[in-house]
């Protein structure tokens, strides 16, 4: 597994285990202890042979270092020093373990300005065609064809729900209560009235906390219903809708040079996000201490449980580790995105904000977040409440023409499956592969040109995945394909593009 490598021949694999390195035969493992042995005899008789003639002992540590490099050659060990006299052998950190995206933009920053200043004011902008993929059959919403028209049936009862958590798993809430109302043919109540606890009535079913508890394997009925409830019906509350949707406008405006068309990005690098995720950046101590302070205040206890080790290095190459703004940037300049580009960034309060936000908007000056773009006066009545806050984020990115996930969640699903219903079937989202991105930027010695020909490949796999269909167990949610959209005769790409 570890011999092939993601990034083709231009990128460094893992170490391979010392078991496959010595030979594939069944006794790979006491062919390599016998190697490993006869090596460190070979070295004891060099240096036997070096003191017993004390001419030659000046060249003593160098045939020590000659040896130790032949022996470190079976077991990848690739940095010698001296210090004090004594030889210290430390071993290289696995490819991708170690944060050093500012190195790799300290590079590359050169080029991207020379690339913007060589730039015919805009027009090379992958944003003006960013989805190529030419779909033959587009897709259109029909969820709606499954409601019925005709007078509903009695009902049989009340189904009372409490919808818990943020802004969407109380979206997910609703939208499965009104599939369940549905199948139990009961009349769903919101908010909450707490008639059982009181008068205790039976025609009355309260469920809370009501969270993700009907299955993804319902039928095609069902499935309808629930797309229907999410993309048809429902509707943030007016304050909140006026609001996102000036925002939106805005957006459109500052983007003229684009055609109107602009980028958004959801940004999980939040304190407690990092914290969580139990990753290493560049803050040193200071950041360590922080993220001890902050996973024991959220999380009591949670990560100092007997046996629990955490291993950053271990995350960083499995692609667990949330992306910084400063690799959000360098990924987006890589895939063609130019400095023109208008940027919204929806997030909550950035960990080190004035530290981590340099780097992007030094990449992309037209860069905006909800606090830029709308005024502290049309802002205070959202401030504190931060589900509302997260729905004019939602709105900003519903509109944008590309959506960029950096972490998992509830969020970028539920966008995804929105676009996905708006815009004819495709996502229009960036989901990077993290994994790759951290060889990536572990390497502070790539060129830029082979850098941009992985990230306009990671592009095109986006592209590609962005009318990806629902599998078996997956949410409808996120794949409203086929259960809630229906495809059109098939259209010439040719024809298509021209209507």
């Amino acid at each position: 597994m570890h011999g092939y490598s993601r990034l083709g021949g231009a990128a460094r694999s893992p170490p391979s285990s010392p078991r496959f390195r010595h030979g594939r035969s069944k006794n790979g493992s006491w062919n390599s202890s016998k190697e490993s042995n006869s090596m460190e005899k070979l070295v004891f008789i060099l240096m036997s042979a070096v003191f017993r003639r004390r001419g030659l002992l000046l060249f003593a540590p160098l045939l020590y270092i000659s040896g130790m490099l032949l022996y470190m050659g079976s077991f990848s060990f690739d940095v010698v020093s001296i210090k004090n006299g004594v030889v210290l052998v430390h071993k290289r950190a696995p490819p991708g373990s170690v944060y050093r995206s500012p190195q790799v933009f300290e590079k590359l920053w050169p080029f991207m300005e020379a690339e913007a200043a060589n730039a015919n004011n805009g027009t090379g902008n992958v944003l003006v065609k960013a989805w190529t993929s030419g779909e033959l059959r587009e897709w259109r919403p029909c969820a709606n064809r499954s409601v019925p028209e005709a007078e509903l049936p009695k009902s049989n009862g009340f189904l009372i729900i409490e919808a818990n958590g943020g802004l969407n798993q109380q979206r997910l809430s609703i939208c499965d209560a009104v599939a369940v109302a549905g199948l139990l043919n009961a009349t769903l109540l919101i908010p909450i009235f707490h008639l059982n606890s009181v008068w205790r009535d039976s025609r009355a079913v309260r469920i809370a906390p009501f969270s993700n508890r009907l299955a993804q394997a319902v039928p095609s009925k069902i499935q309808r219903l629930r797309c229907f409830a999410n993309f048809g019906a429902l509707r943030f509350s007016e304050p909140i809708q006026a609001l996102a949707e000036s925002m939106v406008e805005r957006m459109i405006k500052l983007s003229s040079q684009s055609g109107g068309k602009y980028v958004s990005v959801h940004l999980r690098f939040e304190e407690d996000m990092v914290a969580f995720s139990c990753c290493e950046y560049d803050g040193g101590e200071e950041e360590k201490h922080e993220m001890d302070i902050a996973r024991e205040r959220s999380w009591r206890g949670k990560f100092k449980r007997k046996h629990r080790i955490i291993k950053p290095g271990a995350n960083r190459i499995d692609g667990r580790c949330p992306l910084t703004p400063l690799e959000v940037g360098l990924m987006l300049r890589g895939m063609g995105f130019d400095n023109t580009t208008s940027v919204y960034v929806a997030a909550g309060k950035i960990y080190k904000e004035q530290k981590y936000m340099a780097p992007l908007k030094q990449m992309f000056p037209r860069l905006q977040t909800k606090n830029t773009l709308a005024t502290p006066e049309e802002l205070a009545q959202f401030m504190g409440h931060s589900t509302r806050l997260a729905a004019l984020d939602y709105t900003v990115c519903l509109h944008s023409e590309v959506f960029v996930t950096t972490q998992g969640g509830n969020f970028p699903h539920f966008l995804m499956g929105h676009r996905r219903y708006m815009y004819g079937g495709h996502a229009k989202t960036v989901k990077p592969d993290k994994r790759k991105l951290a060889l990536l930027f572990d390497n502070p010695n790539i060129r830029w040109k082979e850098f941009k020909q992985q990230m306009k490949d990671m592009l095109r796999h986006s592209d590609l995945k962005g009318t990806e269909l629902k599998k078996a167990g997956g949410s409808v949610y996120t794949f409203p394909m086929p259960d809630c959209m229906c495809k059109q005769p098939v259209l010439k790409i040719e024809n298509a593009n021209k209507t």
